[in-house]
């Protein structure tokens, strides 16, 4: 079992920055890749951006320059930063993580953290 808890979400004005954090925790695991994806109301979940344990990062088209992920595997916690923040940002964000745990790779999501961009 892995369980992820998030934080940082909230309300900002457009132009606005947040940070979002998510450390994972439980038994014994081995992560294999962290990200964050967002659901805004009435649409499907979506990939916005995700960063293996060896470094490499991807990120949706529409974030790429605004927000960069980032990574401490010591800890197992991903960051998501968020600058430039846009209304059309606004989502419940959730972390994810695929780990294995003695040969079984699973995926795994957080409770979600909204953020709300608007004036």
């Amino acid at each position: 079992q892995v369980q992820l808890v998030e934080s940082g979400g909230g309300l900002v004005q457009p132009g606005g920055s947040l940070r979002l954090s998510c450390a994972a925790s439980g038994s014994m695991f081995s992560i294999y890749a962290m990200g964050w994806y967002r659901q805004a109301p009435g649409k499907q979940r979506e990939l916005v951006a995700s960063i293996t344990s060896g470094g490499s990062t991807v990120s949706a088209d529409s974030v790429k320059g605004r927000f960069t992920i980032s990574r401490d595997t010591a800890k197992n916690t991903v960051y998501l930063q968020m600058n430039s923040l846009k209304p059309e940002d606004t989502a419940v964000y959730y972390c994810n993580a695929q780990a294995t745990l003695v040969g079984s790779m699973s995926n795994y999501w957080g409770q979600g953290t909204q953020v709300t961009v608007s004036s």
